[in-house]
């Protein structure tokens, strides 16, 4: 088969867009997680979080994700 075919297939262009969404997922997941983790866990961890911790956690992936919901409708509206 060509190459070219490749290039212009719609069900591989499909394929390469999921893959470029889950790649920002993993992206976002990643840095909210290093961001908030640095935040709210101030000692070493035990088998739990502490009421605070979680709450904590709970917050700012919360803000976190809200704020990035925000930034790409930003985003999208100016193009």
């Amino acid at each position: 088969m060509d190459p070219s075919t490749f290039k212009s297939s719609p069900e591989l262009q499909q394929l390469l867009n999921q893959e470029k969404e889950r790649a920002m997922v993993n992206e976002v997941v990643a840095k909210l997680t290093s961001s908030c983790w640095d935040k709210c866990v101030t000692g070493t961890p035990g088998s739990k979080f502490s009421s605070s911790e979680y709450n904590c956690l709970s917050h700012c992936a919360k803000r976190y994700m809200e704020m990035s919901m925000l930034i790409m409708k930003r985003v999208q509206s100016m193009q």
